[in-house]
């Protein structure tokens, strides 16, 4: 019995380092669909191509209400972009800093050092721009969601009409996955082109959910691969010292009946 429960909590540890993530109910017993990553599974890697086009979905449509106040423009490097791309991005934002020589606070463009720039002042101002709602911080969204990336997914894709005989309150909308199924935020990304990618991918609503799901997910578990690198190297070090050990039980106890 005792070898039973070693093996299951083995068998749950390696799902776990390995990001596996059993179908988890979404609202009201509805089970999320298990949508497949680049990063799923133990030798699981960012697809840095769809994490770009990612950012760039957060940028034009999630950023006008969403901060990731964690991630700083510099930190985008590690997704493959130039320090001069990195350069650019920060100064299409301005900033305010200060005080300088008067103790006055001036704005300026954005530098790579900068945090992502938040679209709202304080919560009170982005609960004013959104009907009482606030907006919760993308910045390790995936983590803090029962369901991870695939719940991100679900949700963003999971906009429908009510099923007869459901009421939606005033200024609410209907998600199956989202829990009670009513929600504030109306559908962010919902028709094909919305964003127009630099790399000439085609824009579907399902592209741009799975591209943005990629680049949260980035955002949230920068350290993944070298995570699970390591869980790799750990088990075959593992495996080699357990044969060792084993064979050297034999050879001191092969005498003995």
């Amino acid at each position: 019995m005792s070898g039973f429960r070693s093996l299951r909590a083995l068998v749950l540890g390696l799902g776990l380092m390995a990001g596996a993530t059993p179908a988890l109910a979404a609202g009201e017993g509805v089970s999320l669909p298990d949508t497949r990553f680049s990063f799923d599974g133990l030798f699981g890697h960012f697809d840095r191509a769809s994490a770009q086009r990612g950012f760039q979905v957060y940028k034009e449509v999630c950023a006008s209400c969403h901060s990731m106040h964690l991630l700083s423009y510099r930190n985008l490097r590690q997704l493959g972009l130039s320090e001069a791309e990195v350069a650019g991005i920060a100064a299409t934002v301005q900033v305010m800093d200060g005080p300088n020589d008067e103790g006055q606070m001036v704005e300026r463009p954005g530098r790579a050092s900068d945090r992502f720039k938040s679209p709202f002042a304080n919560e009170q101002a982005a609960r004013s721009a959104n009907n009482g709602a606030y907006p919760p911080d993308l910045s390790v969204i995936t983590k803090a969601r029962e369901g991870g990336a695939d719940y991100i997914h679900a949700l963003l894709v999971g906009y429908e009409d009510p099923p007869p005989g459901v009421q939606v309150a005033d200024g609410m909308h209907y998600n199956r996955y989202f829990a009670g199924h009513q929600i504030a935020m109306p559908q962010p990304i919902n028709s094909e082109g919305q964003v127009e990618y630099h790399d000439g991918t085609k824009a579907t609503v399902e592209q741009m959910v799975r591209d943005v799901t990629q680049f949260l997910t980035w955002a949230a578990e920068p350290e993944l691969e070298e995570r699970k690198a390591m869980g790799v190297k750990i088990i075959i070090f593992l495996t080699i010292l357990g044969g060792l050990a084993y064979a050297v039980k034999r050879k001191v106890w092969h005498d003995v009946h």
